[in-house]
């Protein structure tokens, strides 16, 4: 089971990435950059060390019996596989900024299971020097579709399109004709069955989020993120707070997270953001 992003969720993610874009986007024929940088060995094995901390472990026994599935006891957390990065749409990509990646990491998932089957995914990232895990959601969503699109494209670029919860991957095995694939079917909806090129793919997220800028008619109307709810987007838990390693490549943790009030530490309080999912829907 994964989850579908929450209204408030989407609309945060929707507004910091547009918070970025410039007024007058750039021609759509614009280069598209390289694939990110992937972390370090080292930043993945420091995620995985606060994934399975003790800690951390402890906030998971509570997390997975806070419905009487299990009991805290016998929940019995664990951690499994190495932490991988997760990439969202690059707001650079969007603006038609030129050699611009088309996607950005925003965070390490990892893996937890617990005694009786269920799956959560942890968010790390990089705060005050250190790696902090900052959020638990249900289901092992980004794990899965790391896996996924990395055995439909190997060595390409998984990527997550938040405002429209859609799974892509890169690939770049055709040299100069990169092509963007869809890893499930709100992806297959968004560029077809067969995916469509990296070009092709900028000028659909140009037309759907060019005009939907903060301080736009569309996010005055209570629609960003192209839900009418009739209440204002969530203000944020806290400012974004951003740190880069010197080879880990940038992590941020941006809107998608602190934007949304999503942004919750594991350490004095053991809160947990519990994000419900719909079933997975694969291409």
């Amino acid at each position: 089971m994964t989850r579908h992003l929450p209204r408030h969720l989407v609309r945060a993610a929707l507004a910091g990435t547009a918070a970025t874009l410039l007024l007058g986007l750039a021609a759509p024929e614009a280069s598209a950059g390289p694939d990110p940088a992937a972390p370090s060995a080292a930043a993945r094995d420091a995620a995985h060390r606060a994934a399975a901390a003790p800690k951390t472990l402890d906030t998971l026994s509570r997390f997975f019996s806070r419905e009487g599935a299990v009991t805290k006891a016998a929940a019995a957390p664990r951690v499994e596989g190495r932490a991988v990065p997760v990439y969202y749409l690059s707001a650079d990509f969007v603006a038609g900024k030129k050699d611009a990646p088309i996607a950005r990491m925003e965070f390490l998932a990892s893996k937890a299971v617990s005694s009786d089957g269920q799956e959560a995914s942890l968010w790390t990232v990089r705060r005050g020097g250190s790696w902090q895990v900052v959020n638990i959601a249900t289901g092992d969503e980004e794990t899965h579709y790391a896996r996924v699109g990395a055995e439909k494209a190997p060595g390409g670029t998984v990527f997550h399109e938040p405002q429209i919860n859609a799974w892509y991957v890169r690939d770049d095995r055709d040299g100069d004709h990169a092509r963007v694939l869809p890893l499930d079917k709100d992806a297959v909806r968004a560029v077809g069955a067969g995916g469509t090129t990296v070009a092709a793919y900028r000028e659909r997220v140009q037309r759907a989020y060019g005009d939907k800028l903060p301080g736009s008619a569309y996010e005055k109307s209570g629609k960003a993120g192209g839900y009418d709810t009739g209440k204002p987007a969530q203000a944020p838990a806290e400012a974004p707070a951003q740190a880069s390693g010197q080879d880990d490549g940038p992590v941020t943790v941006t809107s998608s997270i602190a934007g949304a009030g999503a942004l919750l530490a594991l350490g004095l309080s053991g809160a947990a953001l519990v994000r419900r999912r719909a079933a997975r829907q694969e291409g």
